[in-house]
């Protein structure tokens, strides 16, 4: 009896030699660019966080007055653009008094510096974290210190013992962020002033010639002598102040 011969299998009967449909290889190509893209952003989630804070690394140039507080905020986003972070919110941290009603002025609300820089979390340039929020950045478990008050380029500011002295930082504010009393200057006139007044600074070196904690405050320390280029470098200062983020990371 002759042996019935195997049929040989036809590659086209063999599902697992099928070319697979157009729609199917369109599915395979747009699954692996979705998993490409979510690879991208979990290595952004993972990266260092975006720059929120930081000292300016030079001042306006004209002593107390920067241009008021729009001039002020546009010198934090000017600076910040300079490393590529000029699309966020920027606020200078400072405060203005308020104004009592006159027969020739109405009144003006004091603002207050606290109230103008968001709500946190805030990291300076190397993705330190100096605060989570506001109540945090005006108590004990803040982490602004010389070490981590760096300017827009991750470059620490000169503070006591450095030559110049350059830790005295412009807010205009008390301990806790909010307007000094508007009896006395403490904002070179509204930071419009080049000349006459006077304007409250903190330390960013939280150094001070006594260890009182307004001597030793970041924010709060004591009032310049004057409010030209001059009468700032006498204190110890240079016109320098801080920026925040007010906007989320």
């Amino acid at each position: 009896m002759t042996p019935i011969q195997a049929t040989p299998r036809s590659h086209a009967a063999d599902p697992s030699t099928r070319r697979r449909p157009r729609f199917a290889r369109r599915s395979l190509a747009a699954a692996a660019i979705a998993s490409l893209t979510l690879l991208g952003a979990c290595a952004t989630l993972t990266g260092p966080p975006r720059m929120g804070f930081f000292v300016t690394s030079a001042g306006v140039g004209s002593g107390g007055d920067l241009g008021g507080l729009e001039g002020a905020d546009g010198h934090c986003r000017l600076l910040a653009a300079t490393v590529g972070q000029g699309d966020r919110n920027w606020r200078a941290y400072l405060s203005l008094p308020g104004r009592a009603a006159t027969p020739l002025q109405p009144a003006e609300p004091s603002v207050h510096a606290r109230d103008r820089i968001g709500t946190g979390p805030w990291y300076n340039a190397k993705g330190e974290l100096i605060a989570r929020n506001v109540a945090e950045l005006h108590g004990a478990g803040n982490n602004l210190t010389k070490a981590t008050a760096l300017d827009e380029r991750g470059q620490p500011i000169k503070g006591r013992g450095d030559m110049p002295n350059q830790h005295d930082i412009l807010t205009g504010s008390r301990l806790d962020g909010t307007a000094s009393s508007p009896a006395t200057d403490t904002t070179c006139q509204g930071w419009t002033s080049s000349d006459e007044g006077s304007a409250i600074v903190g330390h960013h070196d939280r150094i001070g010639l006594v260890p009182e904690p307004w001597a030793v405050s970041w924010n709060s320390s004591h009032a310049t002598v004057g409010c030209s280029q001059d009468a700032l470098r006498r204190t110890g200062g240079a016109g320098l102040f801080y920026c925040f983020a007010a906007d989320k990371p």
